[in-house]
């Protein structure tokens, strides 16, 4: 049984959460964005709804939740791959989507690329509706937050 804890992300966890993001195998990390003054601003927006999973003192899982006052978001949902099938992303997930309860929020989004068939798996496990009547779109307002992918 592992001893993990599952708390509120705190800017003092970057570290940690990045060196996660980039132990995990096509994993996608934004330039800006995901660097630590972008997930600097996320956490100062929204101080209340993002999750790590700690072992000892090692971060194993994290999500960065958000909300813009009517909907919620998770985004760059992810556990260890050397931990996965113990039930944390479910815990973390539960914790984040309270989280967003609590601040008055009724419904919650998540996006999985299609190639991800571990994170689509859970998700449909865990409850989220797969939605075949939307189309997503985006834009680049910055061509220098560039996607990598982890090999």
């Amino acid at each position: 049984m592992l001893d993990v804890k599952i708390r509120v992300m705190e800017l003092s966890d970057y570290e940690g959460v990045h060196d996660l993001w980039m132990s995990i195998h096509g994993f996608g990390i934004r330039s800006i964005d995901d660097s630590k003054e972008g997930v600097e601003k996320f956490i100062k927006r929204n101080p209340n709804t993002s999750v790590v999973a700690v072992e000892g003192d090692r971060i194993i899982g994290a999500i960065l939740c958000g909300h813009d006052g009517r909907r919620g978001t998770l985004y760059h949902v992810c556990v260890a791959e050397d931990k996965r099938q113990n039930g944390i992303g479910s815990k973390m997930a539960d914790f984040a989507l309270e989280q967003l309860k609590k601040e008055g929020i009724n419904k919650a989004t998540l996006i999985a690329f299609t190639s991800n068939t571990v994170g689509n798996a859970f998700w449909k496990h865990y409850g989220f509706d797969f939605r075949e009547d939307l189309n997503y779109y985006d834009i680049t307002l910055n061509s220098n937050n560039i996607t990598t992918f982890n090999p």
